[in-house]
């Protein structure tokens, strides 16, 4: 049988849509799920800056999907036009943070996998990709480092504060240092001996620091 005998024959016809009540409990049980997807990325988002549209995003990709996937088991030749449909789109969007992917995957293949009608696939794999997520975010494995930007004048203000900082933290490492004629630039990581950042205070009054600046430092560049 080739494809111009599958049309002849009535395996179109044969083709059963999905029913109200199916479509109404793919998209409510969607729903449900996009929301919990939605919870579990505000409690476990750790970047610089919260997007509320993208977990927004992240219920409304379950929710297309299922309803998408609901057309395309349900009609043949609807599939087929989706399939060239879909073919063109292309998303430009900048995905800032890597876990940002994982939530998008896992949006779409929650939507899949309830259309499929695999219901207690799609709840108990969400639960636990969600307590999973969760418990591997707000687990602290290493210290909280910060980045530590002084300038100041000579090179004895330099030995002053290189010693008054390695006394005030953990630790300091050295990342950069940018010299000009009449100033001298050192970027610090540092590790706090606790949350107290009184030193920043005393380093800045030293004689010879212009200025001491502490900002969060998540390993990526912030200017």
């Amino acid at each position: 049988m080739n494809f111009n005998d599958i049309f002849k024959s009535s395996f179109l016809e044969n083709m059963t849509s999905a029913s109200v009540f199916d479509i109404v409990i793919g998209l409510t049980l969607a729903l449900l799920v996009g929301l919990y997807i939605y919870f579990v990325y505000k409690k476990s988002f750790k970047g610089v800056m919260y997007s509320q549209t993208f977990g927004i995003t992240l219920v409304a990709m379950t929710l297309i999907s299922t309803f998408v996937i609901l057309a395309v088991t349900s009609n043949v030749v609807l599939s087929l036009g989706m399939v060239g449909a879909l073919s063109i789109v292309r998303f430009r969007t900048a995905i800032k943070e890597p876990l940002d992917i994982a939530f998008l995957f896992w949006a779409i293949a929650a939507g899949i996998v309830l259309a499929a009608g695999m219901i207690p696939l799609a709840v108990i794999g969400s639960l636990l990709i969600g307590i999973i997520i969760v418990v591997l975010t707000n687990r602290k494995t290493v210290e909280t480092p910060y980045m530590l930007i002084m300038k100041y004048a000579d090179k004895t203000s330099e030995r002053n504060a290189a010693d008054f900082i390695s006394q005030s933290v953990k630790r300091a490492v050295i990342k950069s240092k940018t010299v000009t004629k009449d100033l001298t630039e050192v970027n610090y990581e540092v590790c706090l001996l606790d949350d107290n950042t009184d030193f920043i205070n005393a380093l800045s009054a030293m004689d010879g620091v212009q200025s001491a600046v502490m900002v969060s430092y998540n390993g990526e560049y912030m200017s």
